[in-house]
């Protein structure tokens, strides 16, 4: 079956009509004729399903076919937060930790980061990109729930909102991290985390201030093993981990 992003108040019409521009990966890209199944989201953990009742150059009909689905959420909301990598990468960390069920991604801007953003504009460019990344991650893969993407931050904005997150988890190459596994098995001796962070540096790691204000803020700095694994791939190495734990 098809599945087509709209809002939540969207999700409760029914019929719905699409237009040219809403319609245009349904029908240009899926091709669907009348009659198809096609299975709405909203991104906030409802979905329905509905048919097609009518498909023309003005755009798409859709009827529900059958009531509302509503689909718990995680277990525990994990939150990303990876330093901005340049280009593709940093779109592939956002595609991938959609998948692997992030509830939301705020992107870190560090002083060894070698992306930066100038201006408030291009910070809000940036967000609105990564958030279709993730809502196209999201209608792939099958997921009721499209995480939230925030504006990049500097690490001084970022840190007192990873600091209200516990446990707040970070890859480090300090010699005094310790193995993700240790970690992981005592968090799990308690009582499973409703929220948990996730956070990775830039290439060659946070600056040793940094590492600092994360210890101080209550970070438990992870170790990945002895390689040095690419940001992207440290980001989703983790959250891959957390969530085959808390998930």
């Amino acid at each position: 079956m098809h599945r087509h992003h709209v809002t939540p108040g969207q999700l409760d019409q029914s019929p719905l009509v699409l237009g040219r521009t809403e319609a245009r990966h349904l029908q240009t890209v899926l091709r669907v004729r009348q009659g198809d199944a096609i299975e709405l989201f909203d991104g906030r953990g409802r979905t329905v399903a509905t048919r097609v009742a009518a498909c023309d150059r003005h755009g798409i009909t859709l009827e529900q076919t059958a009531p509302p689905v509503v689909h718990p959420q995680p277990v525990c909301r994990l939150t990303l937060a990876p330093c901005v990598s340049k280009g593709k990468r940093m779109d592939w960390t956002l595609e991938k930790a959609a998948e692997l069920g992030a509830a939301t991604i705020m992107p870190i801007l560090s002083e060894h980061s070698v992306v930066q953003v100038e201006t408030p504009d291009e910070a809000h460019d940036k967000q609105a990109r990564w958030q279709r990344i993730a809502i196209e991650a999201t209608r792939q893969c099958g997921s009721a729930w499209v995480p939230e993407v925030m504006a990049p931050l500097p690490f001084a904005q970022a840190l007192p909102r990873l600091g209200a997150i516990n446990p707040l988890l970070v890859a480090a190459l300090t010699p005094d991290a310790r193995p993700m596994r240790e970690i992981i098995a005592e968090l799990a001796a308690a009582v499973p985390p409703r929220e948990a962070a996730w956070v990775v540096g830039p290439e060659g790691d946070f600056t040793p201030g940094e590492i600092g204000q994360l210890r101080a803020a209550g970070a438990r700095l992870c170790s990945l093993g002895t390689s040095i694994l690419r940001t992207e791939t440290a980001a989703i190495y983790g959250l891959a981990v957390l969530g085959a734990a808390w998930l």
